[in-house]
C-alpha cells in the first residue's frame, strides 16, 4: 500500500496544512495505492523542481507504534521550516514520507520505492529498531545515506557506512536504568519483561541485566510477550512471585500501558522502569493511573532551561496548536538540521562526499544534545531519566556516556 506524501518546502503556513497528528486523509484512504499529491501552494515552489535536494522519510504513521512516525514527521516539518527559510546551497529541501505501518516487510518496500522511485538523494528513519535493521542493507547497496533518528539496537550502524544514528545506543541506554534502579532506587533485586519478537526490547533487556548484575544486584526472573498482545496476566504473576524490588520493560508505548495496569490490578506495587520507546501521549492509554511514580531514559527533557531546547519547544507549539514535542519530534528535527548542515560541508549531495560529511560531524549542535558521531557512526550523548507523574515526564538526572 502506497501511503506516499511528498513535502515540498514552502512558506511556515503551506508546511502548517499538511501537519497534524495523523496522515493527511487522501493519504491514508487505503484501497491500495493512494498516493498523496505534490504540495504546489505558496507560491510556486513546486515539488517537481530539478533545483531541489530530495530526501526520504520511512516510518510507522497508521500501524500500533504511529505516534513514532507521527512525531518524526512534525520534527520534520518543523525542520523544513527552518531550512528552506534560507535553503542548503541555494537548493530548498522536498521530503517524501512513506508509511511501514511499524512492518519490518513494508519498511523494506518503502526504502526500495524510495530509492528507485523517487530517487531520493538520503534516508531520514526508522524509529523502530526491527524496522531499520531491516531497511538499512538496501541503503547500504545503494549508496543512499540513512539516519535514523532514534533506533538505539547497536546492531543497526553495523549495516554498513552509509547507515548512521544521531540517538545513543542500547548498551548506554541499559546500564543508565541499571544504575538509577540500583544506586538511585536503591533496587537489589529486578525482574524483566520484554518483547520477544523486538530487537529494540530484547538488546536493551541483555544491557539493563549485564549492568545490573555486574553492580551486585540480582534478575530474579524473565519473561516475554509478543506485540499486540493484551492479556499479560499468565508472565505478571510468574514475575509477582519473584517479590521483585523494580520490573524492567523496555518495550514499546503500545503495550506499556496495559501491562502496568494489569500489574497493579494483580497487587504488584514495585515501580516499573523502561527505555525511550514509553515516549508517547499514547502512553497512558489503558493504563490509567498504574505508572505513576515510574521512570524510563529519554533523549531529552522538555522541562530543559537550555536556550535552544526552550526555542525549539516554542516554535513546536506555535506550529502544532500548544503541542509538547516528545522526543521523537526532537531526534528528527535534530536530523534534518544534521543532514543539512553535512549537505553544506560536502558541497552537495553527491553520495560518497554526503557520506563522507555525515560521519565527520562533530559537535553539532542539537536539541538532544551536542552530537559527535564517532567510528561506528554512533553518537555519544547523554540520556536523561524521566518520571511519570500525572500525565507528565518529569525530570529527574542527567546521565553522560
Amino acid at each position: 500500500m502506497d501511503r506516499r506524501l511528498l513535502l515540498v518546502g514552502l512558506s511556515s503556513s503551506a508546511l502548517l496544512g499538511l501537519a497534524g497528528c495523523n496522515p493527511p486523509a487522501d493519504n491514508s484512504s487505503g484501497g491500495g495505492g493512494a498516493t498523496g499529491a505534490p504540495s504546489s501552494g505558496g507560491g510556486g515552489a513546486g515539488g517537481g523542481s530539478g533545483d531541489s535536494i530530495k530526501v526520504g522519510m520511512y516510518g510507522d504513521m497508521t500501524g500500533d507504534t504511529a505516534t513514532f512516525g507521527q512525531s518524526m514527521k512534525k520534527g520534520l516539518d518543523l525542520a523544513l521550516d527552518e531550512i528552506n527559510a534560507s535553503p542548503p546551497l541555494g537548493r530548498k529541501l522536498e521530503v517524501v514520507v512513506e508509511d511501514d505501518r511499524g512492518k519490518s516487510d513494508e519498511a523494506v518496500s518503502a526504502v526500495t520505492k524510495l530509492i528507485t522511485q523517487d530517487k531520493v538523494q538520503a534516508i531520514i528513519g526508522e524509529v523502530a529498531s526491527s524496522n531499520s535493521l531491516a531497511a538499512a542493507p538496501k541503503c547500504q547497496q545503494e549508496k543512499i545515506p540513512m539516519i535514523t533518528p532514534a533506533s538505539t539496537n547497536p546492531e543497526v550502524t553495523r549495516q554498513g557506512d552509509y547507515i548512521f544514528r544521531i540517538c545513543f545506543i542500547d548498551p548506554f541506554q541499559g546500564s543508565v536504568m541499571a544504575k538509577f534502579a540500583f544506586s538511585s532506587l536503591k533496587a537489589r533485586k529486578a525482574v524483566i519483561l520484554s518483547d520477544l519478537g523486538s530487537d529494540y526490547s530484547k538488546g536493551l533487556s541483555q544491557f539493563f541485566k549485564e549492568t545490573f548484575l555486574q553492580l551486585g544486584g540480582q534478575v530474579v526472573a524473565e519473561q516475554s510477550y509478543q506485540k499486540g498482545a493484551t492479556d499479560f496476566n499468565a508472565q505478571l504473576n510468574s514475575l509477582k512471585g519473584s517479590n521483585p524490588d523494580v520490573i524492567f520493560v523496555p518495550g514499546y508505548y503500545s503495550e506499556v500501558g496495559t501491562i502496568a495496569r494489569q500489574a497493579r490490578d494483580l497487587g504488584i506495587k514495585a515501580p516499573m522502569l523502561g527505555g525511550d520507546g514509553w515516549d508517547s501521549p499514547k502512553l497512558f492509554d489503558g493504563a490509567g493511573t498504574a505508572l505513576e511514580g515510574c521512570y524510563f531514559s529519554n533523549h531529552y527533557s522538555a522541562e530543559s532551561k537550555d536556550e535552544r531546547v526552550m526555542k525549539f519547544i516554542s516554535a513546536f507549539k506555535a506550529k502544532f496548536a500548544g503541542e509538547v514535542p516528545d522526543a521523537m519530534a526532537a531526534l528528527s528535527y535534530d536530523t534534518a538540521l544534521l543532514l543539512v548542515d553535512a549537505i553544506k560541508r560536502a558541497g552537495g549531495v553527491e553520495s560518497e562526499k554526503l557520506r563522507e560529511a555525515i560521519a565527520t560531524t562533530k559537535g553539532f549542535a542539537g536539541v538532544t544534545g551536542s552530537i559527535t558521531l564517532d567510528e561506528e557512526r554512533n553518537a555519544k550523548k547523554p540520556a536523561v531519566v524521566l518520571q511519570i507523574r500525572g500525565k507528565e515526564f518529569k525530570y529527574v538526572e542527567t546521565v553522560q556516556p
